[in-house]
């Protein structure tokens, strides 16, 4: 068994971490990226901004480990690849606005317990779903201002 932690046990760890400054930056980073990343690769399969999520992880993860940097470009190719297909079409653009209304739907159904048999019920999954409906707005609108000005038929 671990004895307990002293109070000298923890200076010494500050002090540490004090002499290595960039160690908190790196780790900082690493988390905030590693858990960007994680929550990207769900919403591959969820509905959300999936790859735009990876980018963001990867451009963080690279900041704290210059190893990660070789997958920043093809990813972020793939990215806007991605955003540019989505108002390729106005049937596409509509399909984006109906998923964005129907998360916000399912966010508010679900924070006020609509349907009590739907799995986890409540504002935190609720929000979380509002949450991805309106951030799904705000990719449209940048995708369209960005990208529709290359099809001359809209």
């Amino acid at each position: 068994m671990e004895p307990p932690r002293t109070e000298e046990h923890h200076h010494h760890l500050a002090e540490r971490l004090a002499a290595r400054p960039g160690l908190v930056k790196q780790l900082s980073f690493g988390l905030a990226g590693g858990l960007i990343l994680i929550v990207g690769i769900a919403l591959l399969v969820l509905p959300g901004p999936g790859l735009l999520l990876i980018l963001g992880g990867l451009l963080l993860l690279a900041e704290a480990f210059p190893a990660v940097e070789r997958y920043v470009d093809p990813v972020a190719e793939r990215a806007m690849q991605a955003a540019e297909e989505s108002v390729a079409s106005p049937i596409r653009v509509a399909g984006s606005v109906l998923a964005g209304l129907c998360l916000i739907g399912a966010g508010i159904a679900w924070g006020l317990r609509v349907f009590p048999w739907l799995p986890l019920p409540g504002w935190s999954t609720g929000s979380s779903l509002i949450i991805s409906g309106i951030i799904l707005f705000a990719l449209l609108g940048y995708s369209i201002r960005r990208f529709r000005k290359h099809h001359p038929t809209h």
